[in-house]
């Protein structure tokens, strides 16, 4: 479900800063209450555009302080799987780390 939510705002962000961008260009031809209407639009589509991320960066926040508390409630229920679980990566690493 986070996936998707992330492309969705990823994708909607994309669309929102190229619209920016063409209104930003149509404005520097023009002059006058026009550009000033297109520089407008341009505006509230990036803030648009920066709440989307905020959002995201909020519920990405949430999804890793909920699995921090996951892996220490784990971690203090199981400290000897965790140290061997702890061992057993760093053992893994360490061989693909000589190979090289």
């Amino acid at each position: 479900m986070l996936t998707n939510n992330i492309k969705t705002v990823r994708n909607d962000m994309r669309t929102l800063v190229r619209d920016a961008q063409e209104l930003f260009r149509e404005a520097s031809t023009l002059s006058g209450d026009k550009a000033e209407e297109l520089r407008s639009k341009g505006l509230v589509l990036l803030d648009s555009a920066m709440e989307k991320a905020q959002e995201v960066q909020g519920m990405a926040l949430e999804r890793g302080k909920a699995a921090a508390q996951t892996t220490d409630d784990y971690v203090r229920a199981n400290p000897w799987q965790a140290v061997g679980m702890a061992a057993g990566v760093g053992l893994l690493v360490g061989m693909l780390m000589s190979r090289r």
